[in-house]
């Protein structure tokens, strides 16, 4: 009896959280009031950063999506003290026929510093929805990993993304991905939205720091797909020392396939994966009219079939909603310049980072504005994303705490706390969204929403009761 009591007790407590979750008026500023601390950077002999047992062991292991529809895996090592192997043997699950695939070798030098030799290979012509095996490197230092590839792209496949922003590598850093490998919740491909190693806060943007956050990642990157943008702390333009090519470390050690989604740059491009089309957009690149970047985007949008990949989310650095006094209005140039292609092709979520804290809009536009009409307040509109902003994921220039006063309208819910989220797809017409806080139990949710989809179920899900 008294189990029962409690099952009904947890029902009812479940339900009414579940209605209070969907029923936001918007405004909420959470009271949950994180302690303040310093966030520091774990030391380069840290457990999190060793290098792997053995001459020349790969290291730094990282994989991501290598096609336009999943169906290949790019994976990237590197080798410290000479070139190795550029060879991935590759295998299905219960499968003894090994395949291999030969890679490219590359390297570069920042400033006093020269990389170790960082390979990339394309696993090519993949079987959807099977565990692969993959191993890097020579006989005695060789290195097995594995991952899973996406469901056949379809509009109904259930599908589940982690997000993480702003990492760095502070024992903060390492809180939230120890959170996010054990949320129960199991994210499957991670949108990883920008600001990797954070080497650029080093003197002369100490590249060592570049190969300390690819092994403190390998634990997950080396297991499922990270899904990467580039952020401000990705540019490494430092021309007084003699660095003025951007983003040199990023885009030698992090390859993404934007080629396939015929982007001319790697800071923008688009994939699909099961469900969902992703466009990734770069805040740190030209966007304005008839630039590159623009001019793909005007293009790649119209090809959506939201028949096929119900879900169409957008991922950048710089958010453009944003009620905290860090970064504030940074991304508004970029705003007016794509906001009303948001609205016309009803892209569901629109994820950021750049502000260390936790973000999460009404369905809102402010596309009504000029400098003729002075009209400047958003307003709601149910053709509009939801804008969130997740650059908490615990860098050492730690929390984004001083918030704009009053709260603006369109402002559903913040909080100052260094945490991830997933993003769970159920079908063409539900999502459900998730954010945990690092100081809760794994299982412990911080804000969530039901997201019904714009092109199938366009409701508002703010009036939606359980």
């Amino acid at each position: 009896m008294g189990v029962y009591c409690c099952s009904v007790f947890a029902f009812v407590l479940g339900v009414l959280v579940f209605a209070s979750t969907l029923c936001v008026d918007g405004g909420s500023t959470s009271s949950f009031v994180r302690k303040v601390e310093k966030t520091i950077d774990m030391p380069l002999d840290a457990d999190v950063f060793i290098t792997p047992p053995g001459y020349n062991a790969p290291q730094q292991v990282h994989i991501t999506q290598g096609d336009h529809v999943g169906k290949a895996m790019l994976v990237t090592w590197v080798t410290m003290d000479e070139p190795g192997s550029n060879t991935v043997i590759y295998w299905p699950q219960n499968s003894k026929k090994k395949r291999k695939a030969e890679g490219m070798l590359t390297k570069y030098s920042f400033f006093n510093y020269t990389s170790g030799f960082i390979h990339h290979c394309n696993l090519t012509h993949l079987r959807h929805d099977t565990k692969y095996f993959y191993s890097v490197g020579l006989d005695h230092t060789k290195r097995t990993f594995w991952f899973t590839t996406p469901p056949e792209v379809g509009p109904d496949v259930p599908y589940t993304f982690g997000l993480i922003g702003d990492l760095g590598q502070s024992y903060d850093s390492n809180i939230t991905l120890t959170h996010y490998e054990m949320n129960p919740t199991k994210g499957e491909t991670v949108l990883f939205v920008g600001d990797l190693s954070y080497a650029d806060n080093y003197p002369n943007h100490d590249n060592r720091r570049w190969d300390s956050w690819g092994r403190f990642t390998e634990r997950s990157t080396a297991y499922q797909p990270w899904i990467w943008t580039a952020g401000n702390h990705e540019i490494d333009f430092v021309p007084e020392i003699g660095e003025d090519e951007p983003f040199k470390p990023y885009t030698h050690r992090y390859p993404v396939p934007y080629k396939s989604s015929q982007s001319t740059a790697p800071f923008w491009y688009s994939i699909k994966r099961a469900s969902s089309y992703i466009i990734i957009l770069a805040s740190y690149s030209a966007y304005g009219k008839y630039t590159p970047q623009y001019k793909w985007l005007e293009k790649e949008l119209p090809k959506v079939n939201r028949t096929e990949t119900p879900w169409l989310i957008v991922v950048m650095h710089s958010p453009w909603y944003n009620s905290y006094n860090y970064h504030y209005m940074e991304g508004e140039t970029m705003r007016v310049m794509y906001e009303p292609w948001f609205i016309k092709y009803k892209v569901d979520v629109v994820f950021a980072g750049h502000v260390h804290a936790y973000e999460r809009s009404e369905r809102i536009s402010n596309v009504a504005y000029n400098i003729v009409n002075g009209i400047c307040k958003p307003i709601k509109d149910q053709s509009a994303p939801v804008y969130i902003t997740i650059g908490d994921g615990g860098n050492l220039e730690g929390l984004a705490t001083n918030m704009t006063e009053p709260q603006p309208d369109y402002s559903a819910f913040r909080e100052a706390s260094f945490g991830h989220a997933t993003f769970d797809i159920k079908n063409r017409t539900h999502a459900y969204y998730a954010w945990h806080r690092n100081q809760d139990g794994y299982s412990v949710t911080a804000d969530t929403m039901w997201f019904f989809n714009r092109y199938w179920n366009a409701k508002d899900e703010s009036i939606t009761s359980a």
